[in-house]
This record gives C-alpha cells, sequence and structure tokens, in this order.
C-alpha cells in the first residue's frame, strides 16, 4: 500500500515539473516558430510553420545596428556585474570585519535604498548625468548602477557566516586585511559569488528603463531600448521583433549552456533564498 502512495506522490511530483517545465519553454518555443513565419502566418495557431522564412531575420538585421548594440549590452552588463561585486564584497567585509559606530544605521540606509523604486531615483541621475556629459554614452549607462544594495545585503550574510576560526588563522599567519579578504573568504565563497553575479548580469542585460532614458541614438543603446524599434503605436512588427528578441537571446543562451554544470552548482552550493 504504501508503495503505491510512493508511486502516486511521485507520478504527482513529476507531472507537475512537467508542467511547469512546459509554462517555461513555450514561450520561448512560440518566439522561435513565430520568427520563422511569414506575416500572414504570425496570428495563425500553428506550433509549425507552413512556410519557413528567413526574412524576418534579414529584416530585424538591417532595421537596427544589431551588432553594435548586442556588443554594447554584453560590455554594459559585464561591466556592471564586475563593479557590483567589486563593492558588494569590500562594503560586505568592511561590515563584518569591522565594528565602527554607525556601522547598523550605514547597513541599514543600504537596505532601505533596495526598497526604494528605480524611478524614483530615476530623473535625479538623469540630471546628475546631463550635467557630467555622460548622456548618450556607455559611462552614463553603467556608472550610476556600479552598486547594488542586493548584493551588499546578500554577501554580508555570506561573509558573516564565514567561519572565524579562518580568519584568525590567517590573522597569525601574517596575512594582511587585503590578504585575508582576496586570499581566504573570497575563494570560499565563489558559489555565493558567482550566484548573485549571475543575478546581476541577467539584471543588467534585461535592464530598458535606464537605457530608453540616457540613451538617443540606437548606436550608443543597448538591444533592450533596439528591440522597441519594432513596436510602435500604429502597427507592430511582430514576426521581425520575434526574430530580433531570439538574437538578443542567443548569448545568455550560450553562455548558458557553456557554463550550465558551474551555474547550477553556484545556485546549489551558495544556498540563495
Amino acid at each position: 500500500m504504501s508503495m503505491k502512495k510512493i508511486n502516486a506522490s511521485t507520478l504527482f511530483k513529476h507531472a507537475m515539473l512537467i508542467a511547469l517545465c512546459f509554462l517555461a519553454v513555450f514561450p520561448l518555443y512560440w518566439m522561435i516558430n513565430t520568427s520563422f513565419k511569414t506575416e500572414g502566418e504570425v496570428f495563425s495557431a500553428s506550433l509549425w510553420p507552413k512556410h519557413w522564412t528567413f526574412d524576418n531575420y534579414i529584416q530585424a538585421w538591417n532595421s537596427i545596428p544589431m551588432a553594435r548594440m548586442i556588443g554594447n549590452s554584453m560590455l554594459v552588463a559585464i561591466s556592471q556585474t564586475a563593479a557590483q561585486l567589486l563593492t558588494s564584497i569590500l562594503a560586505a567585509y568592511a561590515f563584518t570585519r569591522w565594528n565602527f559606530r554607525g556601522s547598523s544605521i550605514i547597513y541599514g540606509l543600504i537596505g532601505l535604498t533596495w526598497l526604494v523604486p528605480f524611478q524614483v531615483i530615476m530623473i535625479p541621475n538623469y540630471v546628475v548625468i546631463s550635467n557630467l556629459g555622460w548622456k548618450d554614452t556607455l559611462t552614463g549607462l553603467i556608472v550610476p548602477n556600479i552598486v547594488s544594495a542586493f548584493a551588499v545585503m546578500q554577501l554580508y550574510n555570506a561573509f558573516k557566516a564565514f567561519p572565524k576560526t579562518l580568519i584568525e588563522a590567517a590573522r597569525l599567519d601574517g596575512a594582511s586585511d587585503w590578504s585575508v579578504l582576496w586570499c581566504t573568504i573570497v575563494p570560499n565563497l565563489k558559489a555565493s559569488i558567482s550566484s548573485i553575479g549571475i543575478l546581476l548580469f541577467i539584471t543588467s542585460w534585461n535592464d530598458y528603463f535606464w537605457p530608453l532614458l540616457v540613451t538617443n541614438k540606437l548606436e550608443h543603446s543597448t538591444m533592450q531600448k533596439g528591440l522597441q524599434m519594432f513596436m510602435s503605436s500604429d502597427a507592430n512588427m511582430w514576426g521581425p521583433l520575434m526574430a530580433a528578441t531570439t538574437i538578443a537571446s542567443l548569448p545568455v543562451l550560450i553562455i548558458y549552456l557553456l557554463l550550465q554544470r558551474q551555474i547550477i552548482d553556484s545556485f546549489v552550493k551558495g544556498g540563495l533564498r
């Protein structure tokens, strides 16, 4: 009787996982499927194009400077992720290593900034960027996002849980604070740092509002703004839009396929909650 319950429970769990996987993968399949359809087939419910065409990809590639915009997206995402990880590691180490006056207040203020919607500070940041002459530049896209309150808070918890005995042993061996951080703590927290870095990269890659506000020329913008060019109040170019979206998804998909095992291990070992 228990075996039947176990089998029924296992089957139910597998059925739920299959259903969730289908809900996650089907929109991607529909995006790729639509990108190969002709204009007359776009709104059809067919799960397979009747007449395959690459015209949508050609039109999408010629309509916007796609290669340049994908390069901008990669540069911005990598730069922001590296800067946010660096500042977060230094901040988390400072909060956990030294008990200075006002540290709890400063940490609380950092936590409050995480709760403030980006739309609230978007206009003040735009004014500062304009006064510095960074409007319509990649610098203007990167610099306002070099610090992440989310990453600081997550790494603070990871650093706080790090065994103090290892830090004390490194100090007894004559290691400086800089050596303790980069030679003792960071190597042992690679999983947590990697998992946070992945989330930061995805967030930066998908950012839309800030590039839309700061940049005017498509050559200086990211791919997310380029996708908007296929949508208007009059009509939406669904075929080229799906083709452009598919191309924009390829870099992240390739990175995931190449680092699939490392990405899964980082989330499992990192223990992000």
